[in-house]
Parts: structure tokens; C-alpha cells; sequence
């Protein structure tokens, strides 16, 4: 199973780009896929071509109308091992002994 965390925005529409990345967090909640919105950025999980056609998806829509686009990504590949989304948190909290801001 695959994490991956991205971040896609327009870099031609100005300071707020939140029109933009409502439009890829659409495809990505109608996609099946598991994921987790944070404020930087997103965290799919899934299997590997699964998790790139969301991002994929994505990049089609938002260069229909965006001419310059920066995306980072970063994948953490386990083999075997799934709803890291939670337990990967979960196994922090439990060492710490005490729920975290997540």
C-alpha cells in the first residue's frame, strides 16, 4: 500500500487559491480513495496506480484553466501494510500517552 501526501495549486491565480485545490479535493472524495485533509496538503492511501490517477485527475482538471501548476508529492510505499492513515498517528499517540491535535 501506498501514502502518498501532495500539494497542487495554481501559481497564476493570485494569493488565494482555495477555488482551486475545493476542485481537486472534489475528484478526490468522489475517487473511493482514502484519504486525509491537512493544511498543507492531502494524504492518499492506496495502491499504487490508484493513488496516481486521483493526482492525475487532478492535474487534468485544474489545467484547464491554470497555465502555470507546482505540485509536491511524497510516498511512503509498505509492503502489506494498509490503514497506515490512522495507525500511523495512533502509534505516535500511544508512545507519547496522550492524544494529539490531528
Amino acid at each position: 500500500m501506498i501514502l502518498l501526501q501532495f500539494s497542487m495549486s495554481p501559481m497564476d491565480k493570485g494569493e488565494s487559491v482555495s477555488d482551486y485545490v475545493s476542485r481537486s479535493l472534489d475528484i478526490i472524495s468522489n475517487s473511493g480513495v482514502d484519504y486525509k485533509l491537512g493544511p498543507m496538503g492531502t494524504c492518499l492511501e492506496g495502491e499504487w496506480d490508484e493513488v496516481m490517477g486521483v493526482i492525475k485527475q487532478c492535474y487534468e482538471k485544474m489545467s484547464t484553466d491554470c497555465n502555470r501548476i507546482t505540485c509536491s508529492i511524497k510516498i511512503d510505499y509498505r509492503k502489506g501494510k494498509s490503514g497506515r492513515l490512522d495507525s500511523k498517528m495512533a502509534a505516535v499517540e500511544a508512545k507519547l500517552g496522550k492524544k494529539l491535535n490531528t
